[in-house]
């Protein structure tokens, strides 16, 4: 049976049919197994309108009351995380166990949302002034909105919307067509939970809907997941249209394993960070780096690990990875497989030859050894699972190439020397480090961004820079007469002065 799947706004499902829609396809089957209404400029309008509206009472709503929406709101995503895991594998392809760490990482956040009487405390300053004081206090900016990708259909939205909503504001969230239905699912969970009905809506929607919300006049602030030409463009129009904007790009993210390094351990990690999810993950590990004489037996543990991984239906029990998202995306995949070959690259894994299921979109894992940072299986981002593998002679040889590369979001070391792990943390130009630990995606008490054409604008997600993000700071100087003269309208510097 072919569900539907239609915009959420204010409180439930849009009734009428829109002009449009699109498939949704279950990519372990290759069949249709939805459809999504596409929305453009008339659906995101009325979606900010009924946010607005809602937004007055739950901006004046006292931090307390917001704490215990996002309290009820985690309690009940964990008892309906099996559905949720269900729905994101059903329309996504990745493993029940990854659709579980998704998440348990989206609940993460919505927990550290749930501190909101802490995180939104200002700052005071007694006397300032002879009689003066001076405080800062935060208030929400009105209506915001969330555009987020494919791959982590409930954990991106939930970097955003918890701590958007907990601040005061309305929120309209676009998630990917590819895979829409957990969004909706997350708002009828958050409305369950007590959000009033259009503090939290759904539209769903290709390139009309993204522009209509980059130049809506009543959207304050656009957060963004994706590809970094898209990243670029909602930076420069949103920003445009003078809207606050965090813009998360593209990845190349490398590991870099030194001589001294655990090999096993090291394998281990590239494996999992390569080829879980599919490789689509903006943290996925693309490049393996060797420094000095391991080269040739770090590739040979790859292989052996490699061999042993079950592809198939992320449903199925045992499964290590599923399929890609699309038809389309599995070709551009395979595309950048066949190009590596052409470049002169040693495909030591093709993931094309593997047996796999007969239907859906798989693609075993591939391994690339010899590349050159010429080529583009190394340049480019190319979002599955493809693992390329780079020698270099020495740690400076590695920090070059990571720096050298357009990307800045995640890497990774593995060594026992503390002073080469120090150096490197200290000299890699990326937003994201991790010493003997491959995915190094921060803590939610900690902001997720990267450095370069991974981060456009100057703040990450979640953390401080989350509740920084959606408030805007008031500064308030108070003055109380002691006495019962007049007002004194002087500069509080002159005050001081006399």
């Amino acid at each position: 049976m072919v569900k539907t799947i239609n915009h959420y706004i204010g409180g439930g499902p849009v009734a009428e049919a829109p002009p449009e829609w699109a498939d949704v396809h279950d990519p372990a089957l290759g069949t249709v197994s939805g459809r999504v209404a596409l929305g453009g400029g008339e659906t995101v309008v009325r979606a900010v309108r009924v946010a607005r509206d809602a937004q007055t009472d739950w901006g004046a709503a006292s931090l307390g009351a917001r704490q215990q929406v996002l309290l009820d709101f985690v309690r009940l995503v964990q008892e309906n995380r099996d559905a949720l895991a269900t729905m994101i594998t059903s329309e996504h392809g990745k493993t029940l166990t990854d659709a579980h760490g998704e998440i348990n990482a989206g609940i993460d956040v919505a927990k550290f949302a749930s501190g909101i009487p802490h995180l939104m405390k200002g700052e005071f300053s007694e006397n300032v002034s002879r009689g003066i004081d001076t405080y800062s206090i935060r208030q929400p900016l009105g209506v915001v909105a969330g555009i987020t990708p494919f791959n982590f259909p409930v954990m991106v939205p939930m970097w955003m919307f918890p701590i958007a909503v907990a601040c005061g504001n309305a929120f309209v969230l676009k998630p990917s067509e590819k895979d829409p239905s957990a969004s909706n699912e997350l708002a009828a969970l958050a409305e369950r939970a007590g959000l009033p009905p259009g503090v939290l809506n759904v539209v769903h929607g290709g390139a009309d809907a993204v522009n209509s919300i980059l130049t809506h006049p009543d959207i304050a602030a656009v957060s963004f997941v994706g590809s970094t030409p898209i990243a670029r463009h909602v930076y420069e129009t949103a920003a445009a249209h003078g809207k606050r904007v965090q813009a998360l790009g593209g990845a190349k993210n490398h590991l870099v394993v030194l001589p001294d390094a655990d090999l096993d351990a090291a394998a281990d990690a590239l494996v999992s960070a390569a080829y879980g999810s599919a490789g689509e993950r903006c943290m996925a590990i693309s490049v393996a780096v060797a420094v000095g004489d391991i080269g040739d037996a770090l590739r040979d543990k790859l292989v052996t690990r490699i061999g042993k991984l079950s592809v198939v239906d992320g449903r199925a029990a045992g499964a290590d990875m599923g399929p890609l998202v699309t038809a389309e995306h599995l070709e551009k995949v395979r595309g950048y497989v066949a190009a590596g070959v052409e470049a002169g690259a040693h495909l030591v894994a093709d993931g094309r030859a593997a047996d796999l299921p007969a239907d859906g979109y798989f693609l075993a894992p591939t391994l690339f050894d010899h590349v050159d940072p010429s080529m583009s299986i190394y340049r480019d981002e190319i979002f599955g699972p493809v693992l390329v593998m780079l020698r270099v002679d020495s740690l400076d040889g590695a920090i070059g190439l990571v720096n050298a590369n357009e990307y800045g979001n995640g890497v990774s070391v593995f060594t026992r020397d503390g002073v080469a792990a120090r150096r490197f943390q200290h000299a890699v130009q990326v937003g994201m480090v991790g010493l003997n630990v491959p995915i190094p995606v921060p803590i939610p008490y900690f902001p997720f961004g990267g450095w370069k054409k991974s981060l456009f604008g100057d703040a990450g997600q979640y953390g401080e820079d989350g509740v920084r993000f959606f408030t805007r700071r008031k500064v308030v100087t108070s003055r109380w007469a002691e006495t019962g003269g007049g007002l004194d309208l002087r500069f509080p510097g002159a005050a001081a002065a006399s």
